[in-house]
């Protein structure tokens, strides 16, 4: 008897402690240069050349001139995550778990306008996050 009560008792003890939520630990994102923060720092209208931008963000996604015949830069970052896993405290009071997903999706644009000698003449920063 005082087995079975043993076995019981460890068996609810496990069932207890697998039933938690599981969720991936965060995972490190990969550093980029094309932030807000480093955006602003680094661009000065006027002042900046397409060799300094090269430098610090790379080559852009897209380059085009507009109407005024200036060249223009545009560099696009997008990321989606998601997240998923299993709500446990549903185990012990109904007997099945329930799937958990949440997803993120966020964009970067920058879009840099550069005058006849090849220095920032003026520049946009959209962002979002949904």
């Amino acid at each position: 008897m005082k087995k079975v009560i043993s076995i019981t008792l460890v068996s609810l003890l496990f069932l207890l402690a697998s039933s938690c939520a599981t969720f991936p630990q965060k995972q490190e994102e990969s550093q980029s240069n094309l932030t807000i923060g480093i955006v602003k720092s680094k661009i000065k209208k006027g002042e900046t050349t397409q060799a300094e931008i090269l430098q610090i963000f790379g080559s852009p996604n897209i380059i085009t001139k507009n109407r005024d015949n200036d060249e223009v830069w545009n560099y696009n970052r997008m990321a989606y995550r998601t997240t998923s896993g299993a709500d446990g405290v549903s185990v012990i009071f109904f007997g099945g778990s329930r799937a958990m997903t949440t997803a993120t999706t966020s964009s970067f644009d920058l879009i840099i306008i550069f005058d006849e000698n090849d220095v920032v003449k003026d520049y946009s920063v959209i962002s979002a996050k949904y």
